[in-house]
């Protein structure tokens, strides 16, 4: 049985269809609003407007419920791995054994870069974010295979184009750290795995055999999965707009990375160790800051505690807590600003206001620390949580494709001046 919503303005009354997603989410649907009435409806930042149908990634942020294609995120950190988590963003299920070893032959047999680009690697200055480097370079490809552009191409040359792009991602993100540095850039090395590999790329100096450590290894697995899709959030969202227009994978894969750059999107992991920088500078008093934090007035926040969308618990934390303990344990790194993070866990955990108020560590917290402690520097964190977000912008880009969906135009209410003649320069 249909279910409708009833609108009423200037004394008529409009059905609107109500829709319920498979999770038992609500929605009401004004398509046809502006047909309908001539109204259109008014929601800054798109906060109670869903811009389009998913069937990638279901998110209770109550809950603390996180799924990818039905599967809870638990089951997937703890039994699966990246690639075939990517796989199943991309595809809709999870990949057979034959299926799985055809999409990572396909990845790994992609992996080199064509050595013009190693020209464009010049023309950036050696302190060039590395995030401006990625969606420059993921931008290039398109020029790179020009057949990107076809808004028509089959399965299989879509397929394609999916597999250079996951292939060729680390390959840039490690070339991006080692030009920042000044030192030669590392050919990938397709004995290893997709992690390993990357990490190969990144540390391996000329000098020594690099063996990766399988406990990073894990770890940054683990990362990538849980970063690997979050539903429409704002570089989702972003590369489905501007896919919307029919421009390549590549062009909207770039947006994606532009969008996550910002210190609102991505850079919440760099902001955390920016704070534990602040706080080691100022001492290391770990209780002040705690203070301080509970004091609206100090305009200080602990950065790397609660969520937006979370409102109970973020459910990727609980996962890389294990992995982050795993790596400190591991590595035994002695770093004072690590030191301060897990006293602030230690203190945040057990502070009854933090508890009541649900400030717990969140992934990019635990993120943070694990990046430092591998070495990874601070401005290539959002980098990382590019390369694990990738299949999701791919899965989203897929499915708006897929669904056919129109070019993405919104409305505006416009609040400028009326209409006004033009005054000559000399009289004004």
């Amino acid at each position: 049985m249909s279910k409708f919503a009833e609108l009423t303005l200037d004394g008529k009354t409009y059905q609107l269809p109500v829709i319920v997603g498979t999770e038992g989410e609500h929605a009401i649907d004004i398509t046809k609003l502006r047909d309908m009435t001539g109204y259109i409806t008014l929601d800054t930042g798109y906060k109670n407007t869903g811009s389009t149908t998913s069937a990638v990634t279901f998110l209770d942020g109550e809950q603390g419920i996180l799924h990818y294609r039905g599967y809870p995120i638990e089951q997937l950190a703890e039994k699966s791995t990246f690639l075939e988590v990517a796989y199943l963003l991309i595809h809709g299920e999870l990949p057979t054994k034959e299926q799985f070893e055809v999409f990572e032959r396909g990845i790994r047999r992609r992996t080199l870069v064509n050595e013009d680009m190693r020209k464009i690697f010049d023309g950036f200055p050696v302190n060039a974010h590395p995030m401006g480097v990625m969606a420059a370079l993921a931008s290039a490809l398109a020029t790179f295979y020009p057949g990107a552009i076809d808004p028509n191409l089959d399965p299989d040359a879509i397929n394609l184009r999916i597999a250079r792009l996951i292939a060729k991602m680390p390959t840039l993100a490690a070339w991006a750290y080692k030009n920042s540095n000044g030192h030669p850039v590392n050919y990938p090395q397709n004995k290893f795995n997709y992690i390993e590999n990357f990490l190969y790329m990144m540390f391996s100096l000329p000098v020594e055999e690099y063996t990766p450590d399988p406990v990073v290894v894990d770890a940054l697995d683990k990362l990538l999965i849980l970063h690997a899709d979050h539903e429409q959030n704002c570089s989702a969202s972003t590369v489905r707009l501007v896919g919307s227009s029919q421009v390549s994978l590549y062009s909207a894969v770039s947006g994606g990375i532009s969008s996550l750059w910002g210190p609102l999107h991505g850079g919440a992991n760099q902001e955390v160790l920016e704070m534990l920088e602040a706080i080691h500078q100022d001492g290391g008093n770990v209780d002040k800051f705690i203070e301080k934090a509970k004091d609206k007035n100090s305009g200080f926040r602990l950065m790397g505690f609660g969520h937006r969308v979370y409102k109970n618990f973020d459910p990727r934390a609980k996962i890389i807590k294990v992995a982050c303990d795993n790596v400190l344990n591991k590595l035994g790194v002695n770093d004072p600003l690590l030191e301060i993070a897990k006293k602030l866990e230690e203190r945040a955990l057990n502070d009854p206001y933090f508890v009541e108020k649900k400030l717990y560590p969140n992934v990019d917290f635990y993120s943070g620390i694990i990046y430092k402690a591998i070495g990874i520097p601070t401005n290539m964190f959002t980098v990382m949580f590019a390369l694990g977000r990738l299949p999701g912008w791919i899965a989203q880009w897929l499915e708006m494709r897929t669904d056919k969906q129109p070019i993405g135009r919104p409305r505006q209410i416009y609040t400028g001046h009326t209409k006004r003649d033009y005054v000559p320069m000399e009289q004004r």
